[in-house]
């Protein structure tokens, strides 16, 4: 008896008809099959017609984003399949295989070439496929009823749990599959799929097995590169209706800002874009169907914004300095021998003292400038570049860095990576030795922003010169005042549409005052603290009123410390 909870969710018609519905699937029901493709009559296979069938097949073989290797593989098969139609080839091969890609759509496209091959000439008889997905390996024994329902392929992913299984349930599967294969051999093709070699390499490499030695054959994906992306987003475009110059070189910047972040497979993104451009669209293609499109601001609107924030002295006359400097050494071009100026910078400061937000501003000034190619901060701490296990953390700190690329990495409370703290020595050592190669190997497209407190972050830099000597600027913020506090806290009242009384600000003034020298003062963090307990305070002390003059204006008694956030 076929367990309900086994097929649940498992059959897809990779050609996008709709998923089998649960109802379908009962315990009186045999396995459904899913056809390839529906055809009448079988088609005389002379050589003008293989000819034409392997030259599409080829075709489409080059247009999948794998390696070389793997599309050689791919055809050599084929051609098997042709020769042993032609009675060149007397042995049957069973073309099991694994296919590595995470990609599901490209994973379809290479079973449904294989399987029309093998069907076409008639290597197979069966034009069915199941895509089987082994979330609950507790019922891997009824494997076998995929195999009885005559498919022609059978797809297994998901095969990550295997690796979550204990020794003696790794051994039930193995063997399993073993004697299940050996019994369908002639009759169907097993493939696996999953995202990378390492997921299903304890199972095709345990001692004494045999399924090893059916998987002779690997099929291995590649990313396509931003070029790629583009050009197939524009194929598709250019379908509907010719393209502006400027459209392209907006959908160009978008795809190159956009795609190497993205965890979509890229035949997602190109569909998702592609939906939300041609879905928008009025009559004709327009820069504001680009998502997220803006034009880029100016400095001088960068530096409105800048001169808004308050305080920060030292702050903006360094960033007023070093936009002098990258102006001149891009007007001046080879005529001054001005060395490229080096932008990893350290933010020192207390908690609260806008270290972020002037990280923020850094990114658009440098955008605008053209340093960077996106106007793009990633803003990480130490557990997103230290991993938990040995050999994870180099890898999972490249991640990061590959996901910055272009823009600005901020790494916030960066002393949490000096030696004997966060998750262990070696490791933060290890994170630290990537960051340090990436600055200098990438300096032309990556900056890097180390932060945190002033004390903490001095020891972090003592114990590391690697990183000192790869620093351009060193940036201290301190501490505001308790005039710039108040009006911090004024900006926020007024940013939200209240008006405050003389009354109520005096008093935030003077809770500013009681608590600015306590241990771990947050600055701006605790004005805010204090803002949004003054809003729920006067929320509580307007219930019931509704004259607008009243509701919109914070008094005196609105102005609470109760509860406030004094520790950061």
């Amino acid at each position: 008896m076929i367990d309900k909870g086994f097929f649940e969710g498992m059959y897809d018609d990779f050609f996008g008809i709709r998923k089998i519905q649960d109802d379908l699937i009962n315990e009186n029901q045999e396995i459904p099959e899913i056809k390839v493709k529906s055809e009448t009559e079988k088609v005389e296979l002379t050589k003008e017609n293989k000819d034409k069938k392997m030259a599409e097949l080829f075709e489409r073989i080059d247009d999948l984003y794998i390696t070389e290797e793997s599309k050689n593989t791919l055809k050599k098969m084929i051609e098997y399949m042709r020769k042993y139609n032609e009675g060149l080839q007397d042995r049957f091969i069973s073309f099991d295989m694994c296919i590595y890609s995470k990609d599901n759509n490209a994973i379809d496209e290479i079973g449904k070439i294989i399987l029309e091959a093998a069907v076409f000439f008639d290597y197979l008889e069966s034009e069915r496929i199941a895509k089987a997905s082994l979330l609950n390996l507790e019922n891997v024994n009824q494997v076998v009823e995929v195999y009885k329902s005559k498919l022609g392929m059978a797809m297994f992913s998901n095969m990550e749990i295997f690796n979550t299984l204990d020794e003696k349930e790794k051994l039930r599967f193995v063997l399993g599959m073993e004697q299940i294969m050996k019994e369908q051999e002639g009759k169907s093709f097993t493939v696996f799929t999953a995202a990378s070699q390492e997921t299903i390499q304890d199972m095709l490499s345990r001692e004494n097995n045999t399924l090893k030695n059916n998987f002779d054959f690997e099929i291995v994906s590649i990313k396509p590169t931003v070029q790629d992306i583009y050009q197939e987003l524009l194929n598709k475009l250019e379908e509907k209706e010719e393209l502006t110059e400027e459209f392209k070189v907006k959908l160009l910047e978008y795809v190159t800002e956009t795609y190497p972040n993205t965890d979509l497979d890229y035949s997602e993104y190109i569909e998702k874009l592609y939906t939300k451009i041609v879905f928008n669209k009025t009559e004709n293609f327009t820069l504001d169907l680009i998502p997220g499109y803006n034009k880029k601001k100016t400095l001088d609107e960068i530096f409105v914004d800048l001169n808004s924030l308050v305080g920060l002295k030292k702050v903006k006359n360094m960033l007023h300095e070093l936009v002098d400097l990258i102006e001149l050494k891009n007007k001046a071009g080879n005529d001054l021998k001005i060395s490229n100026t080096n932008m990893h910078m350290v933010f020192l400061g207390n908690p609260g003292t806008g270290k972020t937000t002037v990280a923020r501003i850094v990114a658009q000034i440098l955008y605008n400038l053209n340093y960077i190619k996106q106007n793009k901060l990633i803003e990480v701490s130490s557990k997103d570049l230290v991993a938990e296990y040995v050999g994870q953390t180099a890898p999972k700190t490249m991640a990061v860095i590959e996901k910055a690329m272009g823009g600005v990495l901020f790494i916030d409370e960066a002393y949490s990576l000096a030696s004997g703290k966060g998750q262990g020595n070696s490791y933060n050592e290890e994170a630290i030795a990537t960051l340090i190669q990436a600055m200098e190997n990438s300096r032309d497209n990556l900056v890097v922003i180390f932060a945190g407190y002033t004390v903490e972050m001095q020891d972090f830099l003592n114990a590391n010169s690697g990183i000192v000597s790869r620093i351009g600027y060193t940036v201290e913020f301190e501490d505001y005042t308790e005039d710039e506090l108040v009006q911090i806290f004024k900006n926020m009242v007024k940013k939200a549409g209240f008006e405050i009384t003389d009354e109520a600000i005096q008093k935030a003034k003077d809770i500013i005052k009681k608590y600015k020298n306590t241990k771990n003062f947050g600055n701006a963090r605790f004005t805010r603290s204090l803002y949004e307990k003054s809003v729920i305070k006067h929320a509580s002390n307007t219930k019931g009123k509704k004259r607008k003059s009243i509701l919109k204006t914070i008094t005196a008694e609105d102005i609470s410390s109760e509860n406030l956030l004094l520790m950061d």
